[in-house]
């Protein structure tokens, strides 16, 4: 994975000299297609996670029973397990008719169109087993697009492009997200205007969502299969499906542990986007508790929510590249512990929409800032291009730990101390992240991480 810029990380910007450049860059094709296939990744998360905790909340599920649905976000966690094998592994007539990684992005894309319908088809009411099982098959195939998408933008843009691809993309991925929380919310208070059952409407707007899905087959389709992607499946043709298992496996994590303070850096991966998640996971409860209705919630996030977001991630790009790498991370996890007061703040202003609106902004511009940072991050620590899908799914794995298994938690917090509190300990739990932090800026480690070779 590459760096935000072609330098060591904080460096003085080096690149193009006017805005028309800098707008070019982003209009090229490779860049557009990662573009695309970011918001293909961020559209089904949110279908396991937040827009089902609605769903489920409005079905009369408790709050207990909410928080542990947490855990169905266990792939997103594990999913380093299996990246080996979408590394070395073909897919029976996919690989052959599109390639090594189209042929695994079309496979995946298709599994999660099946799993959405699947999870349209429960009822959280009647069957939360069933509910869990869908929300789980939708996080799996969701977390192998992932680990596809992520190998094909390393691969498939060059240097100068890199910078501007995973800008695309964070961008792309919040939209996605907005799009299937937001979105689809609107599409459910839609169906069920018409006067269908409210079971109904649920179950209609998953398959709207799961034909949205369809953007990124169609986009796998317009795109060309990675040039390095290509010459490693030439070099690596005589191997045994076994052997290139185990050398994607073992070399993603020997050479990442061999590194000084690999754990500690480690943790800090863990821990820096735990005071984002454990909000997140009881956000869209919280909102309904207070007595706004669905579209109140919907509408707010999709407007000024987005344009927060967009906001935000340029903010979060600039300060990437105005910055070193530390001082850029101690403003991302700073900003995004300071945004859950304005949660607090909300629970005790009740049901205003001006108030809303502004938690709902103070929360997604400190996120974006945050999520672009530590996308840089996690980019500088990939710096071996023989391992970098296996490496960075194993980073981005253990960063969902505290979405998923810290996370879970989170009903039981604020069912026992309350709204105000609970947002209050939203931001306490950033501090071990910036504890690790300094540790590991006056031991070095920020420093010893150079331009990332690609």
């Amino acid at each position: 994975m590459t760096a935000p810029d072609a330098t060591s990380p904080g460096s003085p910007d080096t690149t193009p000299t006017s805005w028309r450049d800098s707008l070019a860059v982003y209009l090229q094709p490779r860049v557009l297609i990662v573009l695309f296939l970011g918001f293909s990744s961020g559209l089904p998360l949110a279908l396991s996670g937040s827009t089902l905790l609605v769903w489920m909340r409005e079905s009369g599920v408790d709050l207990k029973t909410i928080g542990l649905f947490a855990l169905v976000g266990t792939p997103y966690t594990l999913k380093f397990l299996w990246a080996p094998l979408v590394d070395a592994l073909h897919v029976p007539l996919f690989t052959r008719a599109f390639g090594r990684r189209r042929g695994w992005l079309l496979f995946s894309q298709l599994l999660l169109i099946v799993a959405i319908l699947l999870l349209a088809l429960t009822d959280p009411a009647r069957s939360p087993f069933y509910v869990a099982l869908g929300a789980l098959l939708v996080a799996t195939t969701s977390s192998t697009q992932d680990i596809v998408v992520d190998a094909f933008r390393v691969e498939s843009l060059p240097e100068s492009e890199q910078a501007a691809g995973m800008a695309s993309y964070v961008a792309a991925y919040r939209i996605g997200m907005l799009v299937s929380t937001a979105g689809a919310l609107f599409i459910v208070s839609g169906f069920e205007s018409t006067g269908i059952t409210r079971t109904s409407a649920w179950m209609w707007g998953y398959v709207v969502m799961a034909g949205m899905v369809l953007i990124g087959t169609i986009t796998a389709l317009i795109a060309t299969e990675p040039e390095q992607s290509a010459r490693a499946e030439a070099a690596t043709q005589t191997e045994t499906a076994f052997a290139r298992v185990l050398r994607a496996a073992i070399g993603a994590f020997s050479e990442f542990l061999t590194r000084k303070d690999a754990l500690a850096a480690l943790a800090f991966v863990v821990l820096f986007k735990f005071t984002d998640a454990f909000s997140g996971t009881m956000t869209a409860p919280f909102v309904i508790d207070l007595g706004f209705s669905r579209n109140d919630y919907a509408a707010i996030v999709k407007g000024v929510g987005l344009a927060a977001t967009l906001i935000g991630g340029f903010a979060g790009g600039f300060v990437a590249r105005r910055y070193s790498l530390a001082t850029s991370l101690w403003i991302g996890g700073v900003v995004q512990a300071l945004a859950n007061l304005s949660f607090s703040w909300l629970a005790f202003v009740g049901t205003s929409q001006w108030a809303l609106a502004f938690a709902i902004t103070c929360e997604n511009f400190t996120s974006a800032i945050g999520t672009v940072i530590f996308v840089a991050y996690l980019s500088a620590l990939c710096q071996n291009p023989l391992h970098t899908a296996t490496q960075y799914a194993l980073l981005t794995a253990l960063a969902a730990v505290g979405r998923t298994y810290l996370s879970s938690g989170a009903g039981f917090v604020a069912d026992t101390t309350g709204w105000p509190l609970f947002f209050a300990i939203c931001m306490l739990v950033a501090i071990p992240s910036l504890v690790l932090l300094a540790w590991l800026q006056r031991r070095g480690h920020f420093d010893a991480l150079g331009p990332v070779r690609v």
